[in-house]
């Protein structure tokens, strides 16, 4: 079968098509033909060497598809099921030990990019009924970052307050997660085009970010001067601040990203401890986090954002395309 494997060292130059074998399933093992892939800022970083990666490594954390085969004692699939991947295979549930974080797929392990696989159970979900094998595979990485940060770990609640940072993946999920639980959601972008957008999508309120360079106090002055109770923080050290500005006494920070750069001069303490601000990482989620991402879906007919989809053989521009198009919603492979 076709793989898109990267040579050493990675960059995007040495992304090529390669060859792979998917043997039968052994017991507790399942063989998916991977029929969709979706494109994250962390492969990007993957593939341009940022993080390490192994020569030859198929790369892509994110796959759905139908299962073709099962081995023994496989109870929860059957033949024909459609199912998503699972970002930290070894992490079920609950608190997430260090040595359940290793060995994600498309960077500690192989991905997805390729035509199938055989993996144990953990490795994959079922997939949302009703969702396309593409809007599956948006789920795995940006999909369930949003809902552990909003849901898992955030417990929101009806009638909250949500600050969302541009229309990324992660972004528009928690847009959507958001308003499915009966928030408020503020959302900031630099394009008037994407703003409509956003608004579309269900934003109480929308922030120029570029025409208003102090948006944490615009946030402040659109909630009386109270705050948001929850951020969603993608854009790092160089967005903290100003997120900290928006936030709420005792808001929950989900810290997620760095889209905006690494670079910040000093970490703004003293709003963290007036504040009694709550940061917290965010390293997607566990496998039940995902169960119950795939039942929320279920049952608020959520449909993902999709911006273009591309063939396997053109991971390498689709990969380009995530780092310079600053997409609306995920950028896809289609197998």
């Amino acid at each position: 079968m076709k793989a898109m494997r990267i040579r050493a060292p990675a960059s995007l130059d040495n992304i090529y098509v390669g060859t792979a074998e998917a043997a039968a399933p052994q017991r507790g093992e399942i063989k998916v033909r991977i029929r969709a892939n979706s494109v994250n800022f962390r492969d990007c970083i993957v593939a341009a060497g940022h993080l390490p990666v192994a020569d030859g490594r198929i790369l892509l954390s994110d796959g759905a598809g139908e299962v073709v085969e099962v081995g023994d004692e496989v109870m929860d699939f059957k033949v024909g099921d459609a199912v998503v991947s699972t970002f930290h295979p070894a992490w079920l549930d609950g608190h997430a030990e260090r040595s359940e974080l290793v060995s994600s797929p498309g960077g500690g392990a192989d991905g997805y990019a390729c035509e199938f696989v055989t993996r144990p159970m953990a490795c994959f979900t079922h997939a949302p009924k009703g969702l396309t094998h593409i809007e599956s595979a948006t789920l795995t990485c940006a999909g369930l970052t949003a809902w552990r940060a909003l849901i898992t770990d955030g417990h929101l609640k009806p009638g909250a307050s949500v600050l969302v940072q541009g229309s990324g993946g992660v972004s528009i999920f928690a847009l959507q997660f958001a308003k499915a639980a009966g928030a408020t959601v503020i959302a900031t972008s630099s394009s008037a085009e994407k703003m409509e957008r956003l608004k579309t999508l269900g934003a109480d309120h929308v922030i120029n970010h570029r025409e208003v360079n102090q948006w944490g106090a615009a946030v402040l002055s659109l909630t009386g001067g109270i705050g948001v109770d929850h951020v969603v923080e993608v854009g790092g050290p160089n967005t903290l601040a100003q997120s900290m500005m928006a936030a709420r006494t005792g808001a929950h920070i989900a810290v997620i990203g760095a889209v905006a750069g690494f670079a910040v001069d000093a970490m703004p303490f003293a709003a963290i401890q007036a504040k009694r601000l709550r940061l917290q990482g965010v390293t997607v989620g566990s496998r039940r986090d995902q169960i119950d991402m795939v039942h929320a879906i279920e049952a608020t007919h959520i449909k993902p954002v999709i911006d273009r989809s591309f063939r396997l053989e053109e991971l390498a521009e689709a990969l380009r395309y995530q780092q310079s198009a600053h997409p609306f919603g995920k950028v896809c492979i289609d197998v």
